[in-house]
């Protein structure tokens, strides 16, 4: 529920931003006339993640059990890739994210094309809605359909929409660049664990060789081989013999970090490299080794992207083009 929660608490407010954005622009602009359709957009990417979500979860259940596990371990790959690039853009243009909706809804007015606010709208909020089903589709498979992973998801978006209304409305100022740079890291640690759940998948399916397949180590008593006997295809390690897979302490490393009592080499290592590559790069990014320059404008008003640039409240005004 932890791991859940935070999840739809960063992308939930990824995606109140720029819904609080393309409102209060609009509301300068006094094109209040265009919100409805606005909405229409926003809802139809709801719509979408949900329809997607509905599609895995009741779609699996007419399929045989190897290409569930296929299917599961495609998703899970498709999940990390997503949120990985997700991460990287919000690193690169969470500065320049105001500025290129506001050029956005500026074009679809300027040009008469009004509809393409619906489509702002849903491409705005449909990439944070699907990553965000596909990852949460794969946490819940790996805990076995547990209803308290959807609820932490349910709470981190109801929470992450109360964030975002309040910074909008100017009633709460937030590091964003911060708050961003932390949840990125931890959602680096959730992928890897998604990463290494979807090659188990994988290997289960006979996809990938692993411990259930005929390329697995047998050891003198005829199992599946551990430790570097093990290696490359049996179990890198099995702690099921000690620790309780329903344990308090093994639920909140499974959720977090993707670790469990018993997990493949291959697992291992692709959760290993995950971490280290991408933990790398963004680290790099996020703490950069030359000296910054003097804050702008820009740099000031990343510490609240909506407090100032975009509350319908503040006292900055903008003129259309065309008035």
């Amino acid at each position: 529920m932890l791991a859940s929660f935070l999840i739809g608490l960063r992308e939930g407010l990824e995606a109140a931003l720029v819904i609080g954005i393309l409102v209060a622009y609009l509301t300068q602009l006094k094109r209040r006339d265009v919100l409805p359709r606005l909405w229409l957009g926003v809802g139809g990417a709801i719509a979408l993640a949900l329809a997607i979500g509905a599609f895995f979860t009741f779609g699996a259940y007419a399929l045989t059990f190897e290409a569930q596990e296929i299917i599961g371990g495609l998703l899970s790959l498709v999940a990390v890739a997503m949120v990985t690039w997700m991460i990287f853009w919000m690193q690169a243009h969470a500065r320049t994210l105001a500025g290129g909706l506001r050029s956005g809804v500026d074009r679809a007015i300027a040009t008469g094309g009004l509809w393409g606010i619906v489509v702002l709208g849903f491409v705005s909020v449909a990439r944070e809605g699907v990553e965000t089903t596909l990852l949460l589709w794969s946490m819940v498979q790996s805990f076995g359909n547990a209803p308290e992973s959807l609820a932490g998801a349910v709470l981190g978006i109801l929470c992450a929409a109360a964030l975002g209304w309040l910074v909008a409305r100017g009633m709460l100022r937030l590091n964003l660049r911060l708050f961003f740079t932390w949840t990125g890291a931890f959602l680096i640690l959730v992928a890897a664990g998604v990463l290494a759940y979807g090659i188990g998948d994988l290997q289960e399916a006979g996809v990938l060789p692993g411990p259930t397949t005929a390329l697995a180590p047998i050891d003198a008593a005829g199992a599946v081989a551990r430790g570097w006997a093990g290696f490359p295809f049996g179990w890198a390690f099995d702690l099921t013999g000690i620790l309780d897979p329903t344990s308090p302490g093994a639920v909140i490393l499974q959720a977090t970090i993707g670790f469990t009592a018993r997990m493949s080499w291959l697992q291992v290592i692709a959760w290993v490299l995950y971490v280290a590559v991408v933990g790398t790069v963004f680290l790099v990014r996020a703490f950069p080794a030359r000296p910054r320059p003097a804050a702008t404008p820009t740099d000031a008003a990343d510490s609240s992207l909506l407090s100032s640039a975009v509350s319908p409240h503040s006292k900055e005004t903008h003129e259309h083009p065309l008035s």
